[in-house]
């Protein structure tokens, strides 16, 4: 075939099967780890040596070269500030959605390119046509789809990505490793915060943003208790909030509402939950990958978090960008995460990622 690409390994199996398919398929792979942070967790330990030390056993078994690249100062500036200012704000922002933006799909795609790669590919689970354009399509797994983590990227930057595993469920992808002696085939998947990994969340922040503790109140102003920060929650908690020992009003859970900043007030209701459930997001900076679907008003799909089930919606346009009305109302609408868009188009087997905005706020 000729044609040559850098996989982006993390040490995991979704990328070592990705790099063992375009294998097969006759490219000329290459394997590229990326470095994105450098300080050591709570433990001392800094993960990604663990990471890295796979990714040379998956290069090595499939007799692949591999590279390094450190891109730590751009997910510094162009990442990790950005998520500091959304938590400052009380915004609870998704650092995995400005990662695959600016550093997996531009700093890395980039760097490939420099190299002499005709694509990269990464383990990510969703698909890419290269028809008569370039569109990111959902993944055959449902339940591990992860076009909502790119839903910012552009056509532009799709154009020489490809996704090996998109039509793989996991557990196949679990079975190809195994018959093939990848040595991460069981590797437990990563959770945490993109390339930061799993932390002591709260400590983590704390290091980064001045954290005071504050009352948490009813919206009846009524004190129930203390807080250590009011950028730790998220609008729609439950757990966490060591409220459980207050038996008043309708049984059930108590449950964050609404976040005050700048008088450091956490509001919170007991039992009923019915004020979380909202019939539209308002959404901001609205991108989309396809000019071609850009329209004033449109039905759609809708998902506003990860591994949310798809709910009908229609999109009118509200300044810079969309009202997503749902079908039926949708619980914890929550600031700083991210509405993304679907739609069914005939051409294609999936559905097409139309793009996504920053949620703004819910409403009735």
């Amino acid at each position: 075939m000729g044609k040559s690409v850098v996989v982006g390994l993390s040490g995991g199996v979704d990328s070592a099967v990705s790099a063992l398919l375009l294998k097969e398929q006759g490219y000329d792979v290459i394997g590229l780890f990326m470095r994105n942070w450098h300080e050591k967790d709570e433990n001392g330990r800094c993960t990604s040596d663990d990471d890295l030390r796979d990714a040379r056993q998956v290069c090595a078994l499939l007799d692949i070269p591999y590279y390094t690249a450190d891109f730590a100062e751009e997910y510094y500036e162009r990442v990790f500030k950005t998520f500091l200012s959304e938590y400052s704000k009380g915004r609870t922002p998704n650092p995995d959605v400005l990662c695959n933006k600016e550093i997996k799909f531009d700093a890395f795609l980039n760097y490939a390119l420099k190299i002499g790669a005709d694509f990269v590919a990464t383990g990510h689970y969703c698909n890419v046509s290269h028809t008569d354009g370039h569109r990111l399509l959902t993944a055959k797994d449902e339940n591990k789809d992860q076009t909502y983590f790119l839903n910012q990227l552009t056509e532009k930057q799709l154009e020489k990505v490809l996704f090996p595993v998109g039509n793989l469920i996991k557990s196949e992808v679990r079975e190809i490793a195994e018959k093939s002696g990848i040595p991460v085939s069981q590797k437990k998947d990563s959770t945490g915060i993109c390339f930061i990994g799993e932390r002591n969340f709260r400590k983590f922040l704390s290091g980064y943003l001045p954290m005071k503790e504050g009352e948490i109140k009813t919206l009846d102003n009524r004190t129930v208790g203390k807080h250590n920060g009011v950028f730790y929650y998220t609008i729609g908690q439950r757990r966490g909030l060591g409220l459980g020992g207050d038996k008043s009003g309708v049984n059930g859970r108590w449950f964050v509402i609404d976040k005050d900043i700048k008088k450091n007030i956490l509001y919170v209701s007991h039992g009923d939950e019915s004020a979380l459930y909202k019939k539209r997001a308002i959404t901001e900076d609205f991108s989309f990958i396809n000019s071609e679907y850009q329209k004033d008003e449109f039905s759609c799909f809708a998902r506003l978090r990860h591994r949310q089930p798809l709910v009908k919606a229609y999109a009118t346009r509200y300044k810079n960008g969309y009202s997503i009305e749902f079908e039926e109302k949708q619980r914890g609408i929550t600031p700083g995460q991210y509405t993304v868009l679907y739609v069914k188009d005939e051409r294609f087997d999936n559905l097409v990622v139309l793009g996504g905005g920053v949620t703004e706020r819910g409403e009735d």
